[in-house]
C-alpha cells in the first residue's frame, strides 16, 4: 500500500467513506448531525488540509488522512478494510512526512482513543464542545 495525494475530484468518493467510517465508529452523532457535517466536509474540511489517501487495487480510496499545521484534523478508514494497517500508515505517514504531532479526538470514540494512544499520543488537555460548538467533547492529543 502507497499514500497517494488527493486531488479535488476525489472529494465526492471521500464523503462516501467519511460517511461510511462516521457511521461504523461514531455512534453518538445521529443522521441529522451527519447531513449537517456533510457540506461542511466537503467545502470546507477538505480544501483546508492537506489530504493523503490510500487507495485499493481497483483504485477506490479505502482510508485518507488530512493534515494542517502540524495537526492530523481527520483520518477515516472504510470500515470494510478497518484493522488493516490503513490507518497506521496513514498515521505514520502523517508524522514521519507532514510533521504532525498532535490530534483531537473525540471523547466519546474509545477505538480512535485507544488507537492514537497506541501511536504515541498522550491526551493533554478536554473540551467540552466540538469546533462547531455541538455536545461531543473533545480530547486534545499530542506526541
Amino acid at each position: 500500500m502507497i499514500v497517494v495525494n488527493v486531488l479535488p475530484l476525489d472529494y465526492a468518493e471521500m464523503l462516501i467513506l467519511w460517511e461510511n467510517s462516521v457511521r461504523a465508529t461514531h455512534d453518538f452523532i445521529s443522521d441529522e448531525d451527519i447531513e449537517f457535517f456533510k457540506p461542511i466536509i466537503i467545502e470546507q474540511a477538505f480544501p483546508a488540509v492537506s489530504l493523503h489517501c490510500v487507495k485499493n487495487d481497483q483504485g477506490a480510496i479505502i482510508g485518507f488522512v488530512g493534515v494542517d499545521q502540524q495537526k492530523i484534523e481527520m483520518l477515516f478508514i472504510l470500515n470494510a478494510v478497518r484493522g488493516q494497517g490503513i490507518g497506521k500508515l496513514l498515521s505514520e505517514f502523517a508524522i514521519t512526512q507532514l510533521a504532525a504531532d498532535s490530534v483531537d479526538v473525540n471523547e466519546q470514540n474509545p477505538q480512535a482513543l485507544g488507537f492514537y494512544k497506541h501511536m504515541g499520543f498522550k491526551v493533554i488537555s478536554r473540551s467540552p464542545l466540538d469546533d462547531m460548538g455541538k455536545p461531543f467533547p473533545i480530547l486534545h492529543m499530542k506526541l
